[in-house]
């Protein structure tokens, strides 16, 4: 277990180096003392493990940038991809310019997980009108550009991103958005590969496979479901962790019959990630959302397994 004395702990990812388990992580001090505070200070701390349940703290990947950078007010959710012999950290971004409501995807480089330097042509994907919703503070409450999920296919390199669709209900039009690219640095976006209408916001996502078969991993809370998913399924919304099927591993991705890995309506765990394959079931980490009473843990539990998608 993840449990700092000092900080709060929430979404995180992995990268492996050889029998190393390397989780960044986003963390915020509880001297805030209200925990609705730590999304807007928030930055990417980083620990290590050989069993996924002990861990050794290293130092902090990266923070916010100088006053007036693109990301000075706090840095969010991303994930870690080696190519040739770098480590690339894409992680979200937010400024106090605008009072942190616009995200923005940017990029680290390391050539030993440690060490980390913020790339000079930050930010590297922005949200593309076309297809998604930009900041409008009446039809939603920021404008989604973030948890950027970076994998090799096709001998292209692909982004998932949560982001809002500029079109359907407002209370639906969470999307996985798509970019593309050759290097890491230059990305085309493309149109999102989920259709809105059953949520809000789907974040944290991951594209894991399964027998074969692609499926994409997101993770939503009780207040983000949509009225209308709320009429079709007549029963109390949860937040957890879900997945949906896809075609291809670039989507589309569909609804499955019962979508939900883990939730509850209290929250209990939240932004799952898989590990790997197991003969047992898959490995699965999510952190510490809140307790019985309501109140924020803000801690990463050690592993659980799951039954992966049928």
């Amino acid at each position: 277990m993840l449990n700092l004395e000092d900080k709060w702990v929430w979404d995180f990812w992995f990268a492996q180096q050889g029998q190393e388990h390397h989780m960044f992580y986003l963390q915020a001090p509880k001297a805030l003392g209200d925990e609705r505070l730590r999304h807007f200070n928030a930055s990417i701390g980083h620990a290590c493990s050989l069993d996924l349940i002990h861990w050794t703290i290293l130092p902090d990947a990266i923070g916010p940038g100088e006053a007036g950078a693109w990301d000075d007010q706090a840095t969010w959710t991303g994930c870690t991809f080696r190519h040739r012999d770098s480590w690339f950290l894409f992680y979200t971004g937010i400024s106090s310019r605008e009072n942190g409501k616009v995200q923005r995807i940017g990029l680290a480089v390391s050539d030993d997980l440690i060490h980390w330097e913020k790339h000079a042509a930050n930010p590297i994907i922005e949200a593309d009108s076309r297809w998604y919703q930009l900041k409008d503070d009446v039809e939603w409450h920021d404008q989604a550009w973030r948890d950027p999920w970076v994998f090799l296919y096709a001998k292209q390199f692909h982004a998932f991103i949560t982001a809002r669709s500029n079109q359907g209900i407002r209370d639906g039009r969470g999307v996985i958005a798509h970019a593309v690219s050759n290097d890491l640095l230059n990305w085309e976006v493309h149109p999102p590969v989920t259709k809105p209408g059953n949520y809000g916001q789907l974040e944290v996502p991951q594209l894991i496979e399964v027998k074969a078969k692609p499926y994409l991993i997101f993770s939503t809370d009780k207040f983000s479901h949509s009225r209308r998913l709320l009429d079709k399924t007549q029963s109390p919304p949860i937040t957890g962790t879900a997945c949906y099927a896809g075609e291809t591993f670039l989507g589309p991705f569909r609804e499955v019959n019962d979508p939900w890995l883990f939730g509850d309506e209290a929250g209990t765990l939240y932004s799952g990630k898989f590990i790997g394959a197991e003969e047992r079931g898959w490995t699965l980490m999510a952190f510490k959302n809140y307790g019985e009473d309501g109140e924020f843990m803000g801690h990463i539990p050690d592993p659980f397994v799951v039954t992966p998608p049928e």
